[in-house]
């Protein structure tokens, strides 16, 4: 008897579910980084911020452009000649024609079109940030619930031994009861622990039910989708401090996103300066013009060529809006500034926390580990003495329910302590992807 619980989890529940799907972490994880939204989304994202980020967006090339204008017009004509004779024309027609190609190019902006260019370059690191923000985010999340379903196996396991008990003491007290040694009253309170029992794992089907939806929610797949988990958590025992805090400050995605927000502020600041500057234009092309008219001294005219110019143009005053806004860029500047700091901060306290429950945790496993091998020999020793009745029901129960409530403690422990090592792992951004 002393060897029963140890192989009731082995084979009574997992004999329930060999014939689904063993889902790994490593193939959820691969799924939901092909199927989930969030990170598609932020993928078509980046490859927005990578597109515009280009020459033609900062405006440092040229540009091109092909004209054409056909001007015609048909007029009753009339024209006072300087000897004061007068020449008429009805339905005089006139026609005029233009066209060309024109090149416009901004050569000098006050370097603006620089720090247009920088500005793309920091939104295109951001769009990247961002998508490593939204993996780690959904597989956080992933890890997550996961381990929730291997926690909430653990525990259906615990009841469904507990059930396999139960059973055998409904059995016992009838046998008992049979033979004139036990009353009814026995029997029917062995009958009504084994319902609360079973009650008990109903109710804890449907959590784990509700949690494999979410799973597979979180994977972008068919929601009825059916699939075990492993039996085991495996935690990660020797995280250190110091290495997680200073992870975090050089690969947190949060941080780096407010990190690349200041670098916007400042190049933001240096665009507003160059407002200063003078802007110089270059234009050239090369056009062809006709016309032609019925009436007057020329009747018809063409050209063709090269055209080309210089345009400067410096901004002298403005209504002093170009002091105000350099000092709004200047308190913006600063306004970021905070929010880096405050973020840094945020960081550090969020790692404080979460690896003193970590700590906390880790002692908890081993507490309740011992605690659940303790209610499991006291079971052994209660079910052996039930057997030849030298123990009374309340104790056998009391005995059955600690066992369950042992197990169930460890088993929260375990993912505790799961949830705390995937948090930190999250915030310091060294969460496995695989």
């Amino acid at each position: 008897m002393p060897n029963i619980l140890k192989y009731i989890l082995l084979f009574s529940f997992s004999f329930q579910l060999q014939a689904q799907e063993t889902l790994t972490l490593e193939s959820a994880i691969k799924i939901a980084l092909e199927n989930n939204y969030e990170i598609k989304i932020a993928t078509n994202n980046l490859k927005i911020d990578e597109t515009n980020n280009n020459l033609a967006n900062a405006g440092l090339l040229p540009s091109i452009n092909a004209t054409l204008t056909n001007n015609n017009s048909q007029l009753n004509t009339s024209q006072t000649q300087a000897d004061g004779s007068v020449r008429t024309l009805n339905n005089a027609k006139n026609f005029n024609l233009n066209y060309g190609i024109g090149l416009d190019w901004t050569i000098f902006d006050g370097l603006r079109m620089f720090v247009k260019k920088e500005q793309l370059e920091v939104l295109e690191q951001q769009g990247k940030t961002e998508l490593q923000a939204s993996i780690l985010s959904k597989i956080s999340d992933v890890y997550l619930t996961y381990y929730d379903l291997v926690q909430q196996q653990q525990v259906m396991a615990s009841i469904d031994s507990a059930i396999v008990i139960s059973n055998q003491r409904l059995t016992t007290a009838r046998n008992r009861f049979t033979i004139g040694k036990a009353s009814k009253l026995e029997v029917l309170n062995a009958q009504v622990d084994l319902n609360t029992d079973k009650s008990l794992l109903l109710k804890q089907k449907e959590i784990y039910k509700t949690t494999k939806i979410k799973l597979n929610e979180l994977l972008a797949r068919e929601l009825q989708t059916d699939f075990k988990v492993i039996q085991d958590i495996l935690i990660e025992e020797n995280l250190n401090y110091e290495e997680l805090k200073e992870m975090a400050l050089q690969q947190n995605p949060q941080l780096q996103t407010q990190i690349l927000s200041k670098k916007l502020v400042d190049l933001n600041l240096k665009n507003v300066k160059g407002n200063r500057y003078p802007t110089v234009r270059l234009t050239s092309g090369y056009n062809f013009s006709r016309s032609e008219a019925s009436l007057g001294f020329i009747t018809q005219s063409s050209g063709q060529g090269f055209v080309y110019g210089v345009s400067a143009s410096i901004p002298v005053f403005n209504g002093f809006l170009q002091n105000k806004n350099e000092k709004v860029a200047k308190y913006e500047v600063e306004n970021a500034t905070f929010l880096l700091d405050q973020q840094k901060v945020t960081l550090e306290s969020q790692i404080a926390s979460l690896f003193a429950s970590y700590e906390t945790n880790l002692e908890l496993v081993k507490v309740e580990e011992q605690n659940t091998e303790i209610a499991k020999q006291n079971l052994d020793i209660t079910l052996a003495k039930f057997r030849i009745g030298t123990i009374t029901t309340i104790e056998f129960r009391t005995a059955q329910q600690n066992f369950i409530e042992a197990s169930v403690r460890y088993s929260n422990a375990q993912y505790q302590t799961k949830l705390s090592e995937i948090n930190l792992k999250e915030l310091a951004g060294t969460l496995s992807l695989n």
